[in-house]
């Protein structure tokens, strides 16, 4: 009498994890305002708006150093970018850098590898890495929340991503700004003085505003106010903070007409200038990952 064989539990898994990333990947290529990219084995060249990124959209964030990866078959990988390569890795936890419910020691989950000239995935397999994904469907499963969302785990890197969780995660982190509400300008008493603010619509309902000063002979001066009131204390967000990240990357580039619909045109055109001083002091968001 033959004894019934046992497929490996790798074997079980992956049909399983391979369904479940095939309906995740579709979703982040289609989905708007998602993290989508291309993707890659480090980190090289990525901004920091490219990592607040993945991190604003993961719920887990792990290092980890890459164990097995098997390559997927034609008929298993499913759609996958040109010159890439899906792999299904296995990688053991260095550290739990966020998730509340904490991680399995080892887990599993597809990966699009980069190919080179020579048809030849990079060596991976040792490799350390930060993960930014989510929870998959089976224990030891997770999910990257984007094509590029593992990077290499440089001691800079790695510092770099704990610094912007850390900020994301403070009870006074900046909210998402969603859009433009109402603007208003007061033009001076003389020619040349005027002050613009411009209320921004933010996911959690915070309230988020830009002022603008302008004195004749002096350059314009702007503020961002977390809060109802303007005081004093208002400056403008330090670059590479998460506040200028949340402006830079967030705000629209001109004023939209519901905004200043109750202003005379006048002062419709003084608002418009005013907001292009900030846009034009906060610089470009700096994303470099395709996608977005």
């Amino acid at each position: 009498m033959k004894k019934k064989s046992t497929m490996p539990f790798r074997a079980l898994a992956l049909p399983c994890l391979i369904f479940a990333a095939q309906s995740q990947i579709s979703a982040a290529q289609t989905a708007p305002n998602k993290v989508v990219a291309q993707s890659s084995s480090n980190a090289a060249g990525l901004s920091y708006a490219d990592i607040a990124d993945l991190s604003d959209a993961s719920p887990l964030v792990a290092q980890a150093r890459i164990g097995n990866i098997i390559k997927l078959k034609p008929e298993q990988a499913g759609s996958v970018p040109a010159g890439h390569q899906r792999v299904y890795v296995e990688a053991n936890i260095v550290s739990l850098i966020r998730g509340e419910g904490g991680i399995s020691p080892t887990v599993t989950y597809l990966y699009d590898a980069p190919i080179d000239a020579r048809g030849k995935i990079p060596r991976l397999k040792k490799m350390p890495v930060i993960l930014f994904a989510r929870p998959g469907a089976r224990p030891g499963e997770i999910q990257l929340v984007a094509r590029d969302a593992q990077i290499a785990a440089s001691p800079a890197e790695l510092e770099r991503v704990k610094a912007i969780l850390s900020e994301l995660v403070a009870a006074d982190a900046p909210p998402r700004i969603i859009g433009l509400g109402d603007a208003f300008h007061v033009a001076g008493t003389v020619a040349g003085e005027g002050e613009t603010q411009v209320f921004l619509r933010t996911e959690n309902g915070a309230p988020v505003s830009l002022s603008i000063l302008r004195r004749p002979g002096q350059d314009p001066r702007w503020a961002v106010a977390l809060g109802e009131i303007v005081d004093e204390a208002a400056r403008p967000p330090a670059p590479g903070s998460l506040l200028w990240y949340r402006l830079a990357c967030g705000l629209p580039e001109a004023l939209p007409a519901r905004s200043v619909r109750a202003l005379s045109p006048q002062d419709a055109e003084a608002a418009r200038a005013d907001y292009q001083v900030v846009l034009h002091a906060l610089g470009p968001c700096g994303r470099t990952r395709s996608g977005r």
